[in-house]
């Protein structure tokens, strides 16, 4: 992977990063927003360290481990990922609640129009702000968006060491499974 310059990874900051998405997916996979490595590359959870790719192949979402360069062929497994907040940033924390709020508001626009079985938000404390749900925790949600349910699973971030990926795997096939049976 290419190594940036703290200037490269600056001029990224507040970039888009185009959603990997069709309608009908299995599960629509949800990142609280573009890092400024993912701005940077274009890919999503492309920062050294993010254990999104290694767990989705540990969970048999992929019959094996993808780069972030190779995002699209998700699609080919009826999978796609999307942010609740469009805006790169170097943390998580940058972001406003109105920009949680707001973006959870485009998600749910979003989730209507290409109406995946599953949506899947990777970190309850951006489900929360996202869609005022205080009391969420990680795993199937009482919420649906049109016809379709949502799952919260934990946040494959690094710096969650709350989670290893062998756990994060468990609950990611946990969500694997439900979406075939539904």
């Amino acid at each position: 992977m290419t190594r940036f310059t703290p200037e490269e990874l600056e001029a990224a900051r507040d970039r888009l990063v185009p959603d990997v998405v069709a309608d009908g997916l299995h599960v629509l996979f949800c990142g609280i927003n573009p890092g400024l490595t993912t701005a940077a590359t274009g890919h999503h959870f492309a920062r050294p360290g993010n254990r999104f790719w290694p767990v989705l192949h540990l969970s048999g979402f992929t019959p094996r481990l993808l780069k972030p360069s190779e995002q699209r062929e998700l699609l080919s497994y009826g999978l796609g990922i999307t942010n609740v907040v469009a805006r790169a940033t170097a943390r998580a924390d940058e972001l406003s609640p109105q920009e949680y709020r707001e973006g959870g508001r485009l998600l749910a626009e979003k989730v209507t129009r290409l109406g995946p079985r599953w949506l899947a938000v990777v970190g309850v404390t951006a489900y929360r702000a996202a869609f005022g749900d205080k009391k969420a925790r990680v795993g199937p949600q009482e919420r649906a968006i049109g016809d379709s349910r949502v799952w919260v699973l934990p946040n494959p971030s690094g710096l969650n060491a709350h989670w290893t990926a062998a756990t994060m795997a468990e609950e990611f096939a946990r969500l694997r499974v439900a979406a075939e049976l539904g």
